[in-house]
């Protein structure tokens, strides 16, 4: 019962004060509820509006390949650099130290692997997402593709659907179609379709023109890094893409392939967070 005997009447209203109505920092998320936004800033450092994602979700349809065989040797060293861990919940479970205190986009839908025809995936429940804490979820779309994407977007669609329902963010990630180009129309039609649907983030490839992808695209942009690249070139690509406008990266093998994968995260970063040119940022690689 609440205590009646030194109840004080309220005397600083700043009165003559306008409130201050802040608008969120996130491309198109203003209109959020509190705990979408809450998420989001978890992944997307306030104070710079990016975004530097570490994605190890590759033995989902690909096994143990290279860079990701053990990772609790490969993956769990560069957690700390890390704004966001990209994985699946299988290995979230068994292997992510639960103390690291990293938000996570959680890998969200799966059905085929490598050695069958992919992209034909089913969601999974969003309780689980809930259970495991998910600043976001990702889930596959296959634009392009005549087999897989009308499939692929009704995930898309259902995951929105169920992450509105419980406040947790979707990511669309861009599969590149088999009968499109990888050019700038490719992606800026993929992008927006991922938007259109309910995607609050959108992961796709950079190319050509990429200003035009992010300019059409409501939502914040973060990059695939793709193969592996060398160094320098893989900083280059991060730098342009950032350049370009997009919000942050999702690197997996450009970073746990690298010689020095912990060096190679901390310039990814610099590039990110603190607008580094690639020889600044290749220089510090080479330091590290």
């Amino acid at each position: 019962m609440a205590d009646l005997d030194d109840i004080r009447d309220g005397n600083n209203y700043g009165v003559g004060v306008a409130q201050k109505n802040e608008g969120f920092f996130l491309k198109g998320s203003n209109h959020l509820d509190w705990g979408m936004k809450d998420r989001l800033s978890r992944i997307f450092n306030p104070a710079t509006g990016k975004a530097v994602m570490l994605a190890f979700d590759h033995g989902f349809i690909m096994g143990p390949t290279s860079g990701v065989e053990r990772i609790d040797l490969s993956i769990v060293p560069l957690i700390e650099y890390a704004d966001c861990l990209m994985c699946a919940r299988g290995v979230l479970r068994s292997l992510v130290p639960p103390t690291c205190r990293k938000p996570v986009c959680l890998r969200s839908d799966a059905g085929t692997s490598i050695l069958t025809e992919l992209n034909h995936n089913v969601v999974i429940d969003i309780q689980d997402a809930v259970k495991l804490n998910a600043s976001a979820i990702a889930v596959m779309v296959a634009i392009g593709d005549r087999g897989a994407e009308a499939e692929t977007v009704a995930n898309l669609y259902q995951a929105v659907d169920a992450g509105q329902a419980s406040g947790i963010p979707v990511m669309g990630v861009t599969a590149v179609g088999k009968d499109m180009a990888r050019d700038a129309r490719y992606f800026g039609l993929a992008s927006r379709v991922c938007a259109e649907n309910g995607a609050n983030i959108v992961k796709t490839y950079y190319t050509e023109g990429f200003e035009k992808v992010v300019a059409c695209c409501p939502v914040p942009i973060v990059i695939a890094g793709g193969k592996k690249l060398p160094e320098r070139e893989a900083l280059e690509l991060a730098y342009n893409a950032i350049q370009s406008g997009a919000a942050g990266v999702d690197m997996g093998r450009n970073v746990f392939q690298s010689e020095k994968p912990a060096a190679m995260i901390q310039a990814v970063s610099a590039v990110v967070h603190q607008g580094l040119k690639p020889a600044e940022a290749l220089q510090m690689f080479n330091d590290l």
